[in-house]
């Protein structure tokens, strides 16, 4: 039996709706994601009355992580285990800044971003490829340590886009035509070799309002 893990992106930030790109920048959740934290916690506690009960639950160390988590553990009694490695790509110099921004400020560094090169990090921040193997690397660490269990594992738009292109065998310089919404539930099971399969993937169905994908104006990365 495989280990069953729900990914679930964090609820919306105030940089989400503006497109500016977080990385590791300590960003809160707006009033909209504290609300979708809410939500979250009861579909999980309904999913856990009827048998799909969680054994445990792991976040980004991140603020709006860790804010989206915490409504579930205080409903399903359990304790909260911050991961850093699920942390969301470092973006370095780009942080703080939207695509616009980026494009005027960093020309040379922009124009190398949107060729999507796998090997290209903006200073003082991690590569796609870099970035693809320490969230894998976690990952298969947690998964390692509840066999045939059941968890959620609260992160980030890029790291979901890093379990759904391990799941599918895309390259990391492939067009990404899937969603990374705000508050989504993403459930993958991993098996004892090691082979990672989609269940759901954005499923958002009990968050009452909408959700926002995660992308960039006019740009070819993620940052939430």
């Amino acid at each position: 039996m495989p280990t069953r893990i729900v990914f679930i992106r964090h609820g919306e930030t105030a940089w989400n709706r503006i497109k500016r790109i977080q990385g590791h920048i300590d960003i809160p959740l707006n009033e909209t994601g504290l609300e979708q934290a809410r939500q979250i916690a009861v579909r999980l506690a309904s999913d856990a009355q009827v048998g799909r009960g969680l054994d445990a639950i792991y976040a980004s160390d991140l603020m709006r992580a860790r804010q989206t988590a915490e409504p579930t553990v205080a409903a399903l009694r359990l304790s909260l285990h911050l991961q850093a490695g699920l942390r969301e790509r470092a973006y370095g110099a780009f942080q703080g800044h939207d695509s616009d921004e980026i494009a005027a400020k960093f020309p040379d560094a922009y124009a190398v971003w949107q060729t999507r090169d796998p090997g290209f990090a903006p200073e003082g921040g991690e590569s796609p490829r870099v970035f693809y193997h320490r969230v894998l690397h976690t990952v298969a660490h947690i998964a390692a340590g509840h066999p045939q269990g059941h968890i959620a594992c609260v992160t980030h738009g890029g790291v979901l886009d890093c379990v759904y292109r391990w799941a599918r065998g895309l390259a990391l310089d492939a067009p990404r035509d899937y969603p990374l919404l705000n508050a989504s539930l993403n459930t993958v099971e991993i098996d004892e070799a090691g082979c990672v399969s989609i269940v759901e993937w954005g499923d958002v169905t009990h968050l009452h309002g909408s959700s926002t994908d995660d992308s960039l104006r006019a740009a070819k990365g993620s940052g939430g």
